[in-house]
C-alpha cells in the first residue's frame, strides 16, 4: 500500500490517460534512495494493467553495467525486437547493431530515432507504458537514446516514466520531485508496521525525513522496549548511510563474498564460478552462502540472475568490502574458464581494468577494443569512458595521448563537449612533454585539428582559424609519414570553413594560397579555388573542375564543399541540389552527427526558394539536434534562420527572440555569418512592417560590422534590401551609394542581375528595368517583391490597370509563401488600384503545420512512409498519423490527389 502519494498517483494516472488517447508524454520522478520511486513505478504498472490493459516495458539500471554501451537498452527492448522489421532500413540496422543482433552500423541519432520508432510500433494497438528505474545507472548510450525518445513524444500512444536518484538536469523531460512522506502519512506507515509510543513515532518521522524505506528498516531493527519508549533509541538511528549495513555485517564471510561478486555481476553461473575460485573450495560452500543471503531477504534468485532486494543493498555490500577484496572479486570474474564462455569481451575488459593496479598495456588494449565496439554501435559516451580508463592504464605516454585524443573525439560526438575538452587538454599536455619527433608532431597536429573543430562547433570561430592554421603549419614543418599530408590538407580545409563563418576574407585568401601547394584533388581544388575567387576572381577553373567530380563524392561534408564551389560560381540551383544530397547522405549514412550542420544549409536553401514553412521545420529539427549534440554555433545558425523566416512572416516577437538568442551566441563566438544573419532578420522585420527608417539604420550597421560581427556575404546579399529601405526612408543618396556597391560587385547570375535591375528601377523609375528583372528572377519571393515594387510604382504614376496584374501576382505568391507583411502590403496596394482580393479557401501552406507540410511534400514526390520516416527521424506510424490529419485539411483522400495539389 502507498501512503501519502496522492499528487504522484494523479500525475501517473494523467500520464497513462494521455498516452492511451494519443498524447505521448514522459515524466521523470526524482528523489533520494528509499522515497518510493520504484513503488510508484509498480503502481503505474498496476494502473496500466487495469486501464486497457496497456502493455508495459520495464528496465532497471545496474551500477555494474553503467559502462557497458546499450546494456540497459538491450534489457528494455528485448521483448519487442520482433518488431524491428517494421522500422525504416537505416533505423532498423542501427538499433539491431546496438543490440548486438546485427553488424554495428550506428550513429547515435539513428539509434535514438530507431528506438522511438520501435516503441511507436509496440504502442500501435493499445498504447505502451515504459518504466525506467534507477535511471542514474543506465549506461550513457541507452540513456541518450531513451531521452531522445522521451523528448519527442507527441502523438504516439506512449507513456514514459523514469525514476532517478540524486541531482541532475534532463532538459525537455518534465520532472516531479518525490520527497519523504508528510508526518500523517509517515505515521500511518509506522502504525502498519508495529505499535509504538507517540513520541517514538514522532522521533522516527523527524529523524528519517519521512523516507518510507528507512522508516520500515528502522522499525524492523528496534526492540520492543525501544518502540514502547522504555529504552532509548540508538544513536544514530539505523538507516541513512547505515541502511542494510548491519544486515550485511551479520552474514557469514562466505555469504558476504557471494554478495560482493553478485554486486559486480548479475549472472548466477558467473557469480558462482568466480566465488568458488575466490574461496578455493567446492561449490557447496558458495551455494550455502547464497542460500544464507537469500534467507536474510537481501537477494532473490530468479532463473539465472541474482536480484538485490534494493539497490542500497548493493551499496552496503560495496561499503563493507576493502579495495583489495573488490580487486580480487573483479579478477576472479575476469579470469579464465568462466562457465559456457558466457562473459563478453566488453565486460571482461572492465573487470580486468577494475582489478588492475598501475599500468598494463594488455588490459589497456582490451579496454580500447571495447571502446571501439561501443563506438561502432553508436555508444559514444561509453566509448569515451572506456578510452579514458584505457589511457590511465597505458604505460607509454604518446600512446596514452592518442587514446585521450580518441576519447575526446567520441565524447564530443556523444554530446559531451566539456568532457571532450578536458580529455583533449590532457592529451595535449602529454604530447607536448614527449620527446620531439615526426610521430609526436602528427599527434599534436591531430590534437590541434580537434581543438579547432571544437572551437568552430561550439566556441570562438576566429580562434578556430588561428589554431588550425598554426597547427597545419607545424604539421607541414615537422610531421612525416603517409598520414601527415592528408592531415595537413584537412586542417587547411577546416581553417577555410572556420574563416568563412567568421567572414575573414584575408584569411580565406591566404588559406587558398597554401592549398595550392598540395597535389590536385577535389578538396584541394575547392579550398584553393575559393581563395582565388576572393583574391582576384581567378578560381573559377579550379571550382568547375571540382564540381565535375561530384559523382565521386560520398560524405555529407564533401557535398557541402561541392555546394560551396557551386555558390562561388553563382550556380544557385546546383548548390541547392548539392545541399539536398548532403542532407540525404547525412540521414542514411550512419554519420547523422553531421546533420545539425548540414541542416543549416538545407534550411537556408529552403528559405531562399521561398519555402518558408519547410525552412522553419528544417531549422527546428536542426536546432533540436544541435542542442542534443552540444553544437552551440550550429544552434546560433538555426536560430538566425528562424529569425529571418519569422521576419518574412511578420512574426515580430518570434523574430526578435530568435535573433536575440542567436546574437547571444554568435557575437561572443565571433561567428560573423550567423551574427550577420540575425541582424539581417531584424532589419527585414522592420522593412516588411514598413518601418523604413529603422530598417535603413539596421542595414547600415550591417555594412559597418567587421569579421566576427558582420559578414561580407550577408552585406552583399542584403544590399537590394538596403536600397529599398533607404528609398522608403527618403535617403536617396544612401540608396545610390548602395546601388553603386551592388554594381561594383559584378554579380553574373540571372538572380543577381534581376536584383540589380530592381534597384535601378526603384531609384530611376525605369519600367524597362522592372520588366527585365521579372523576366530574370528565379527566387519566387524576390520575384514577388519586384512585382510589388513595380506595381506600387505603376499605381502611383496613375497606371492602375497595368499595376493590378503585377500586384495580383505578388499577392498570390506572398500568400502561398506565408509572407504575411508583404501580403498585407500587396493587398493594400491592390485595393488602392481598384481591385479586392480574398484569401483562397484551400491554401495548403497556410492550412498545414510545418511538419505536416514537410511530410506532405515528400509523399507528393512519391516517397514511401518508411522513407519519409527515415529522412525525418520519425516512425512510419507517426508519418501515417500526420497524413491522416493532412487529407481532411486539404479536402482530399489519396496520395495521387496530394501529388496533384502540391
Amino acid at each position: 500500500m502507498l501512503y501519502g502519494r496522492a499528487a504522484e498517483t494523479a500525475a501517473i494516472d494523467d500520464l497513462i490517460r494521455a498516452a492511451t488517447a494519443g498524447e505521448g508524454r514522459a515524466l521523470m520522478l526524482r528523489g533520494e534512495a528509499g522515497v518510493g520511486k520504484s513503488a510508484l513505478l509498480d503502481l503505474a504498472a498496476s494502473r496500466a494493467h487495469d486501464a486497457a490493459p496497456v502493455p508495459v516495458l520495464r528496465a532497471q539500471g545496474v551500477e555494474g553495467e553503467a559502462d557497458l554501451a546499450f546494456a540497459a537498452l538491450h534489457q528494455f527492448l528485448q521483448p519487442v525486437t520482433g518488431l524491428l522489421d517494421a522500422l525504416p532500413g537505416p533505423q532498423r540496422a542501427a538499433v539491431a547493431g546496438a543490440l548486438g543482433l546485427a553488424a554495428p552500423s550506428g550513429d547515435r541519432f539513428l539509434v535514438s530515432a530507431g528506438v522511438l520508432s520501435l516503441l511507436t510500433e509496440a504502442a500501435a494497438e493499445g498504447g505502451l507504458l515504459c518504466l525506467l528505474d534507477d535511471f542514474q545507472w543506465f549506461d550513457r548510450a541507452s540513456a541518450d537514446a531513451l531521452l531522445f525518445a522521451a523528448r519527442r513524444l507527441r502523438t504516439e500512444k506512449i507513456a514514459m516514466l523514469l525514476a532517478v536518484r540524486g541531482d541532475g538536469h534532463h532538459p525537455g523531460v518534465p520532472e516531479l520531485r518525490v520527497g519523504g512522506l508528510d508526518a500523517e502519512s509517515a505515521g500511518s506507515l509506522l502504525d502498519s508496521k508495529a505499535r509504538m509510543a507517540p513520541g517514538v513515532r514522532a522521533r522516527l518521522v523527524s529523524a528519517t525525513g519521512g523516507n518510507p524505506l528507512v522508516l520500515g528498516h528502522a522499525v524492523a531493527l528496534l526492540t520492543p522496549d525501544q518502540l514502547s519508549g522504555r529504552a532509548p533509541l540508538p544513536e544514530p538511528l539505523p538507516g541513512g548511510d547505515q541502511l542494510f549495513g548491519e544486515e550485511v555485517a551479520r552474514l557469514s564471510p562466505d555469504a558476504r563474498l557471494v554478495l560482493l561478486v553478485a554486486a559486480l555481476e548479475a549472472e548466477l553461473p558467473l557469480v558462482l564460478h568466480a566465488a568458488t575460485r575466490l574461496t578455493e573450495s567446492t561449490g557447496s560452500r558458495v551455494q550455502a552462502g547464497l542460500d544464507e543471503a537469500e534467507k536474510a531477504g537481501l537477494v532473490m534468485v530468479a532463473g539465472t540472475a541474482i536480484r538485490f532486494r534494493h539497490p542500497l543493498v548493493r551499496s552496503a555490500i560495496h561499503a563493507s568490502a576493502s579495495s583489495v577484496e573488490l580487486r580480487r572479486a573483479h579478477a576472479a570474474l575476469a579470469g579464465p574458464g568462466e562457465p559456457s564462455g558466457s562473459m563478453d569481451g566488453d565486460r571482461r575488459a572492465w573487470h580486468l581494468a577494475a582489478a588492475t593496479v598501475g599500468r598494463d598495456e594488455g588490459v589497456a588494449e582490451a579496454l580500447a577494443a571495447a571502446a571501439e565496439r561501443a563506438r561502432a554501435r553508436g555508444g559514444y559516451g561509453d566509448a569515451a569512458t572506456a578510452l579514458a580508463r584505457a589511457a590511465e592504464l597505458t604505460p607509454e605516454s604518446l600512446t596514452r595521448a592518442r587514446r585521450l585524443k580518441d576519447a575526446a573525439t567520441v565524447a564530443w560526438l556523444g554530446g559531451r563537449p566539456g568532457q571532450a575538452q578536458s580529455y583533449l587538454a590532457e592529451a595535449r599536455e602529454l604530447a607536448e612533454a614527449h620527446e620531439p619527433g615526426g610521430a609526436v608532431h602528427e599527434v599534436l597536429g591531430q590534437i590541434s585539428q580537434l581543438r579547432g573543430r571544437f572551437e568552430l562547433n561550439s566556441g570562438d570561430a576566429a580562434e578556430a582559424v588561428r589554431i588550425l592554421t598554426a597547427g597545419q603549419a607545424a604539421v607541414e614543418r615537422h610531421a612525416r609519414g603517409p598520414g601527415a599530408a592528408a592531415l595537413s590538407l584537412d586542417m587547411l580545409a577546416d581553417a577555410s570553413e572556420a574563416a568563412s563563418y567568421v567572414g575573414d576574407v584575408a584569411a580565406l585568401v591566404e588559406i587558398g594560397r597554401r592549398a595550392r601547394a598540395f597535389p590536385p584533388g577535389f578538396l584541394r581544388d575547392v579550398v584553393a579555388g575559393i581563395g582565388a575567387m576572393l583574391d582576384d576572381g581567378s578560381g573559377g577553373e579550379l571550382l568547375r573542375g571540382a564540381l565535375e567530380r561530384t559523382g565521386e563524392l560520398g560524405t555529407a561534408a564533401e557535398f557541402l564543399w561541392a555546394c560551396a564551389a557551386a555558390s562561388y560560381l553563382g550556380a544557385v540551383d546546383v548548390a541547392a541540389e548539392l545541399v539536398g544530397q548532403a542532407g540525404q547522405v547525412a540521414r542514411v549514412s550512419g554519420m547523422v552527427g553531421q546533420l545539425p550542420v548540414v541542416l543549416e544549409f538545407v534550411s537556408t536553401a529552403e528559405r531562399l526558394k521561398g519555402r518558408l514553412a519547410e525552412s522553419a521545420a528544417v531549422a527546428e529539427e536542426g536546432l533540436a539536434l544541435a542542442r542534443e549534440a552540444g553544437y552551440r554555433n550550429s544552434e546560433a545558425a538555426h536560430l538566425a534562420n528562424l529569425a529571418v523566416v519569422a521576419a518574412l512572416r511578420g512574426e515580430e516577437d518570434a523574430c526578435q527572440e530568435h535573433a536575440r538568442q542567436a546574437l547571444a551566441i554568435a557575437v561572443p563566438h565571433r561567428v560573423g555569418l550567423r551574427a550577420g544573419t540575425a541582424s539581417y532578420a531584424l532589419a527585414m522585420l522592420d522593412l516588411g512592417l514598413g518601418r523604413f527608417e529603422a530598417a535603413h539604420a539596421r542595414f547600415a550597421s550591417l555594412v559597418a560590422g567587421g569579421p566576427g560581427v558582420g559578414h561580407p556575404t550577408v552585406t552583399l546579399r542584403s544590399t537590394p534590401d538596403r536600397v529599398e529601405a533607404a528609398v522608403g526612408a527618403g535617403e536617396a543618396e544612401a540608396a545610390r551609394k548602395a546601388l553603386e556597391g551592388l554594381r561594383a560587385a559584378g554579380g553574373t547570375t540571372a538572380e543577381a542581375r534581376a536584383l540589380l535591375l530592381r534597384c535601378e528601377g526603384l531609384l530611376d523609375g525605369d519600367t524597362g528595368a522592372f520588366e527585365e528583372a521579372l523576366r530574370l528572377h528565379g527566387e519566387p519571393l524576390e520575384r514577388a517583391r519586384t512585382a510589388l515594387l513595380y506595381g506600387e510604382r505603376l499605381r502611383r504614376t496613375h497606371r492602375p490597370g497595368q499595376a493590378r496584374g503585377h500586384l495580383r501576382a505578388a499577392l498570390e505568391t506572398f500568400r502561398r509563401l506565408g509572407a504575411g507583411p508583404w501580403e498585407r502590403r500587396a493587398h493594400g496596394e491592390l485595393r488602392a488600384a481598384g481591385e479586392t482580393a480574398e484569401r483562397p479557401a484551400n491554401d495548403a501552406a497556410a492550412l498545414l503545420t510545418p511538419q505536416e507540410l514537410r511530410i506532405a511534400r515528400l509523399v507528393a514526390e512519391g516517397v514511401s512512409s518508411k522513407e519519409v520516416a527515415a529522412r525525418l527521424f520519425l516512425s512510419p506510424r507517426t508519418v501515417e498519423y500526420h497524413l491522416y490529419k493532412v487529407y481532411p485539411k486539404l479536402g482530399i483522400t489519396t496520395r495521387t490527389e496530394l501529388a496533384r495539389l502540391l
